[in-house]
């Protein structure tokens, strides 16, 4: 993959057809293991997002009419055709943005069963009748698409997110402009070529490459336009929730979290133990749901230590296509300073480490610290890395009152046997995902996925998407 003729070009994806970058600039996509070059990408311009919308709106005005049973149909071959190519999408997973094996099977899984739940999505637009105050007056709703949205999605889930964000919209009948990560171009191409193959009309579905700081902007603010759904940080998440407001244009945005995991003294410690390892590192915890914040009630807070400790310090951090390998590489340059950065300030002001800090390449060994304060910069920020904080608490209270200190409410955690104090927590707790007895990191086709505050607006999901993606309409019939 080194070796310059065996490098992947990687067009954009326009009207049915690979479309070159207007300004003959490309950009390179590096493998994250040891930063060669996996792939020279189309460098996206305004010019190619706006052939890309125009392409969708074109498209809109056939595809938008098209019969569940056939969009029914294209997801479904689409599926089917995502488990022929499996072999492919893993070793991009792997070799694009280094997702150890193991993760990128969970993905490649979790993705196909989103792509058969959009399927599913089609026949399940409906409406409804309604009485009417008007003698005679025939009073029915129903839900149109909304026309062309606009997908922009993040590197650490690109096929996760590049199905659902895409797939549902197309499933109930909108027209699609996908602005992926410069990170993972090359698994966005993969998707367009399944959609494609699957013989989803050309123009329902695009992709422009490039740089979100540079054509971001032009795609979110495009008049033709008309529907935004996003996933990445908070800060660029609330730039695209301004842009979308000001046009009186529907967003959904699923960006950052600090999610907290509650451990009581009645706990499953080992339970607990799995659960904060799997939620905290998993994919090198590039994970927005990782369990960064762990407070453990006093009577188990030693034993817990003692084993998340011991479990943290044997994680595999070795070949990528290893089973037992948890840790790949941290995605970029700038991604791998700021973790450096967090764990120095921690360190620096009187933090201490339980465990990890050091680096082999590009990995961050799993890190664990404690005697965290809040003039920390990790206190309160998302590092985005295989690192978390561990805080002592005296009381279930204590507990409910810490995990909701927090600008951000995406997912949160416990981990107890009294079930009263369980869903006391999950109604009490301001994230907008709880699991009981469970990891912070979960998702499923059908559920509605997002958080609150600097976490998100709205939800994704099969049924959320039905209702963000479609615009109800009244029509009455006078008798």
């Amino acid at each position: 993959m080194n070796e310059q003729s065996n490098l992947k070009t990687i067009q954009h994806f326009i009207g049915g057809e690979a479309v070159e970058a207007s300004s003959g600039a490309y950009f390179d996509d590096h493998n994250p293991e040891d930063d060669s070059v996996y792939a020279k990408v189309a460098h996206g311009t305004e010019q190619d997002v706006d052939n890309a919308v125009k392409a969708a709106k074109a498209a809109f005005a056939g595809y938008g009419q098209s019969l569940a049973k056939e969009r029914e149909a294209w997801l479904l071959k689409a599926a089917e055709l995502m488990e022929v190519r499996k072999d492919e999408f893993l070793d991009a997973l792997i070799d694009e943005i280094g997702s150890p094996i193991g993760k990128a099977h969970f993905e490649f899984q979790n993705a196909l069963e989103m792509l058969r739940a959009a399927a599913a999505m089609a026949r399940q637009v409906t409406g409804k009748t309604m009485p009417s105050d008007v003698p005679g007056r025939f009073s029915m709703s129903i839900r149109k698409p909304l026309g062309v949205v606009a997908a922009i999605t993040p590197f650490n889930v690109p096929l996760i997110k590049g199905v659902r964000l895409t797939a549902n919209a197309l499933a109930v009948g909108n027209t699609v402009v996908l602005l992926p990560s410069e990170e993972a171009p090359v698994i966005a191409s993969l998707l367009g070529a399944l959609y494609r193959d699957a013989g989803i009309p050309a123009g329902a579905f695009n992709i422009v490459c490039g740089m979100g700081f540079e054509i971001g902007d032009s795609l979110t603010g495009h008049v033709d336009v008309n529907m935004v759904t996003f996933t990445g940080s908070s800060v660029v998440g609330q730039h695209i929730n301004m842009i979308c407001a000001a046009q009186k244009k529907p967003v959904t945005l699923e960006l950052g979290g600090k999610s907290p995991m509650v451990i009581l003294a009645d706990a499953d410690v080992d339970k607990a133990v799995g659960a904060a390892v799997m939620g905290t590192f998993v994919y090198q915890g590039q994970i927005c749901m990782a369990s960064s914040r762990i407070y453990v009630e006093t009577p188990v807070y030693d034993e817990f230590m003692e084993k998340f400790v011991g479990a943290a310090t044997h994680i595999g951090v070795g070949d990528m296509r290893d089973m037992d390998t948890v840790i790949g590489p941290i995605i970029s340059g700038r991604q791998r300073e700021r973790i450096k950065t967090h764990i120095t300030d921690a360190k620096d002001k009187g933090a201490t480490l339980a465990a990890g800090g050091e680096w082999t390449g590009n990995r961050c060994h799993p890190t664990v610290l404690t005697n965290v304060t809040e003039e920390m910069t990790l206190c309160r920020q998302e590092t985005f890395g295989p690192v978390t904080s561990v805080y002592q608490i005296e009381s279930y209270e204590e507990g409910l009152e810490k995990a909701n200190d927090t600008e951000y409410g995406l997912s949160a955690s416990i981990f107890t046997r009294d079930l009263e104090k369980a869903l006391n927590f999950a109604h009490n707790s301001g994230a907008g995902m709880c699991h009981v007895n469970g990891a912070t990191l979960h998702d499923e086709p059908h559920v509605p996925f997002g958080g609150n505050g600097e976490s998100g607006v709205g939800r994704e999901g099969t049924e959320a998407d039905i209702d963000a993606m479609t615009e109800w309409k009244w029509i009455t019939v006078q008798m």
